[in-house]
């Protein structure tokens, strides 16, 4: 049986006068305490399910409602007045303009609804799409689940609901939609259940399986099926809204993706093995990546190893893979230290920034300030964009810049005698870049490690 955990984030929730429901007592003509009658409410979730867009803050009401509120995500669903309610999304910019990407657009909420806005299509077309059913108990012993095609790519699909590992050409489509589409609500008995969305009318191509599930009772939930931007070949994957949040379920042969970047100066070409078995990466030279090459999630012995040969494994770890996960592993330091620094990454593309990940594998650099400045800018009385940058270190993910050209510039902490370039570096808005900081290739004992260089990856683009 699948188990899954619970994503959780932290949600910055301001409640204006028009969200916050509170049953406050007045005094009539006589002094006498009197109690208002309880407010009409309706119930609000949002979604973030715009593929290549950037986090968002979402007012509503005029009051700052979630955020930093990035893609595949869902709000706990929260209780506001019915009626009117002006909602504004604004996309949150790499130069820190924060422009209204979603209306302000005033909606009308009916008492004891609950309501789902979900950010849906990719950035230059984004809009919302607002689903909604009546609230109502749900039955001892049932499940609540109402379904949102929201994958812009995705074309018309078929949903099954089944037993775990019934055949679906004997069974039932809950029903057939399109994107923005909806199926339900539906009430369903609590239990073990299977959901496989496949081509419209042909049972035989499943493009999602969930595995199997177990859903309890009580739950009311809103299944969205969001563009998977992940490892996998699933178009989709299925992020579940519950009262509280969300959690994502992807489809069952989801991989984790891995790829080995060579940065130990003075080690030789190496094979990558894989529980001694398995030639994962073959003849790898010095500053030399492999591709990306997808898994089976588990836990591996890796050991790294001479060109043709089984030992001495210089490196000799056990790496634990997990589902929908990206790995860059690089061989780092000098032969005699080397190491595995291994890095997960997220990958989606957005298509309003450039997102840069930055990496020191420079033994001989020490620590060093890195300056990314405008193309042909003095760094004489600037500060450096990252500051005590130390071996190993690394940006700790993707930081995220307006496209444009810059120069990269490397130098000893505290110093501004450039180690490395200035590089001049094109970045263009959706584009995933790595540069890691290394040093020349070590011939014997007595070289420097001098000049230093650097490695690029992914999608760098290096201007002459």
């Amino acid at each position: 049986m699948k188990s899954f955990s619970m994503f959780v984030r932290k949600f910055a929730l301001f409640a204006g006068a028009t969200l916050i429901l509170s049953a406050c007592d007045v005094l009539d003509d006589n002094d006498d305490v009197v109690s208002n009658p309880p407010q009409a409410t309706a119930n609000v979730q949002v979604i973030h399910a715009s593929p290549d867009a950037p986090a968002v803050n979402v007012y509503a009401g005029g009051s700052l409602l979630l955020e930093d509120f990035d893609y595949a995500v869902a709000s706990p669903r929260l209780t506001v007045s019915a009626g009117d309610l002006n909602v504004d999304v604004q996309g949150i910019l790499p130069d820190g303009t924060t422009p209204s990407v979603i209306g302000p657009v005033d909606l009308a909420l009916n008492a004891n609804f609950d309501y789902t806005v979900l950010a849906v299509n990719a950035v230059a077309n984004i809009e919302p799409l607002v689903i909604s059913r009546e609230g109502s108990a749900i039955a001892d012993g049932n499940f609540r689940a109402q379904v949102v095609h929201a994958a812009p790519d995705a074309p018309m699909v078929d949903v099954y609901v089944t037993a775990p590992g019934a055949d679906l050409s004997t069974s039932s489509a809950l029903g057939t939609f399109e994107f923005k589409g909806d199926l339900g609500p539906v009430d369903v008995a609590a239990g073990d259940y299977q959901i496989r969305v496949t081509a419209a009318g042909d049972s035989n191509a499943v493009v999602f399986d969930s595995g199997a599930l177990a859903l309890t009772s009580g739950l009311n939930l809103t299944i969205a099926a969001i563009a998977n931007t992940g490892p996998g070949d699933a178009p989709i994957q299925l992020l579940v809204a519950t009262a509280d949040g969300s959690f994502i379920i992807r489809d069952v042969n989801t991989t984790a993706d891995l790829r080995v970047i060579h940065a130990s100066p003075d080690a030789p070409a190496v094979d990558v093995r894989v529980n001694d078995a398995v030639v994962l990466v073959s003849n790898l030279a010095y500053a030399e990546s492999s591709g990306f090459t997808s898994v089976t999630p588990d836990t591996y012995n890796v050991k790294v190893v001479p060109t043709g040969e089984t030992e001495p494994a210089v490196i000799n770890e056990n790496l634990t893979l997990e589902q929908g996960t990206f790995y860059s592993v690089m061989a780092v330091d000098l032969l005699g230290s080397i190491e595995a620094l291994v890095l997960t990454e997220d990958r989606r593309s957005v298509a309003t920034e450039a997102k840069l990940q930055v990496v020191h594998a420079s033994p001989a650099a020490g620590v060093v300030d890195i300056y990314v400045t405008s193309e042909g800018a003095d760094i004489t009385e600037l500060n450096p964009a990252i500051s005590g940058f130390e071996f190993k270190a690394t940006t700790e993910g993707f930081i995220s810049l307006p496209a444009g050209t810059y120069d990269v510039t490397v130098t000893p902490t505290g110093a501004k005698d450039a180690a490395i370039g200035p590089a001049t570096l094109s970045l263009s808005a959706g584009g995933i870049y790595t540069i890691v900081a290394r040093d020349a290739q070590r011939m014997d004992a007595n070289d420097s490690g001098l000049p230093l260089n650097v490695i690029l990856l992914d999608d760098f683009n290096v201007l002459q």
